[in-house]
């Protein structure tokens, strides 16, 4: 097989995607976010990286660093609760329960958990906050817990009725009340677990946690010794939960992320080439995502697609203002890592996923001398932008046989895919 005119990696974090081809630098990524953001790093602990820096995330399964990171992009998120990691701080609310702080080492490494402990009172035991204010739309309420005498958890935004229960010994989900949009629990290092609960408000959110004695039972005599470790509240106006946002005395935003301007003119071919990515999308949230080898702008350029139909990739190539082709094909998950391959040339149009080839087009033309010179997270006219968890890029200057675009395309192993798709190896 022929060796990539372009490769991306995870390779370092720092002020751009870099490239380890072409050895030149003009392959790397411009990147940009202002301010901080959090990651998970090499030893699965939640780090947070400087203004400007770009992540490597380190995927986790059943609580361990499992395979290579990859690259994080995320869209602007807001947490919209203060003192996320103060628990005994006055804005938080108990109810049959009191808080310690810095009780247990949180999933950051340091001794800043809290612990959420039941009194000895018949009824409920809460830690919560009422009418937070986020207007009518989707809210992703989460928090990283762990078990401290309690292995249950309840999880409620009461302003709607939607709550969920939560298993911290089995790291399963329990009874889901109300009519939740989604909801997840993740296993952490240490024993700690990342769980979200995502639900419909009309004006309001109520974020309340109930010590649960079992599944679907939140109401009991506790034992004045018996709680959770908390750490990490989050409340975002999104359909999905992103990366920890921390909080102290007022809300804070993550401000989104770009990557863009890749490559230049000598670097891609306009008559034939392979554009090739692996990575996941972060949610499917109704929006397109497109990573395009454009010449800045929308009447020239390829396009690898996360549509805003769920699980659904799209391939598509415009030259000259015109369509050649613009196909769709439904997969499995993009949340899940998947390979995928988009080969151009006149009349001979292909997408590969995961060692498939699952669209073909042998009608349509292809670009003139010295068009594309640019590879980014984005269209070319800065819209569709590519939020995506990236594991490589390549780009290839000529056509590929179908042999190769199989081999590029498929797992070298059944750990390798197994790791891939975050599947666990019994």
């Amino acid at each position: 097989m022929a060796k990539p005119k372009l490769a991306l990696i995870p390779a370092a974090q720092g002020s751009k995607f870099y490239s380890v081809l072409p050895s030149s630098g003009v392959g790397d990524f411009d990147f940009t976010r202002s301010g901080s953001a959090t990651r998970i790093n090499s030893q699965g602990l939640i780090e947070t990286v400087a203004n400007g820096v770009s992540r490597l995330n380190y995927p986790l399964i059943d609580g361990k660093v499992v395979g290579c990171p990859s690259h994080l992009l995320e869209p602007q998120s807001t947490n919209l609760l203060t003192y996320s990691e103060d628990f005994s701080n006055a804005a938080w609310l108990k109810l049959g329960a009191s808080v310690v702080s810095n009780s247990a080492i949180s999933p950051d490494g340091t001794l800043n958990a809290s612990s959420f402990i039941e009194d000895t009172s018949n009824g409920t035991h809460i830690l919560y906050r009422n009418n937070v204010i986020t207007g009518a739309g989707q809210n992703t309420l989460s928090v990283k817990v762990k078990a401290n005498g309690r292995n249950w958890i309840l999880l409620y935004d009461a302003e709607n009725g939607d709550r969920v229960f939560f298993d911290l010994e089995n790291g399963i989900a329990g009874s889901a009340i109300g009519s939740p949009d989604a909801f997840s629990i993740n296993a952490l290092p240490n024993g700690w677990y990342d769980i979200s609960l995502t639900s419909t408000s009309t004006a309001k959110v109520d974020f309340q946690m109930y010590l649960a004695e079992s599944d679907g039972v939140s109401s009991y005599t506790g034992n004045g010794v018996s709680g959770i470790y908390v750490y990490g509240a989050q409340l975002e106006f999104n359909s999905y939960q992103t990366s920890y946002i921390p909080t102290v005395a007022s809300t804070v935003t993550r401000s989104e992320e770009t990557a863009n301007g890749s490559g230049d003119a000598a670097t891609f071919n306009d008559s034939e080439g392979v554009l090739m990515f692996e990575g996941s999308a972060l949610a499917n949230d109704g929006t397109f995502r497109i990573l395009s080898l454009s010449n800045g702008g929308t009447s020239n350029e390829i396009k690898i697609q996360l549509s805003s139909v769920d699980n659904t990739i799209g391939y598509g190539v415009v030259v000259g203002g015109f369509p050649q082709i613009d196909s769709f094909y439904t997969i499995n998950s993009t949340l899940l890592n998947n390979k995928i391959a988009a080969k151009y040339k006149e009349n001979d149009f292909s997408l590969f996923v995961n060692g498939f080839e699952v669209i073909v087009d042998t009608n349509g033309s292809v670009f003139s001398q010295g068009t594309l010179n640019e590879l980014s997270f984005e269209r070319g006219n800065n819209t569709s932008p590519f939020y995506s968890s990236t594991k490589q890029i390549q780009y290839y200057d000529s056509v590929l046989t179908d042999s190769e675009l199989e081999t590029l395309t498929s797992w070298v192993s059944f750990s390798d895919m197994a790791n891939g798709q975050l599947y666990t190896i019994e």
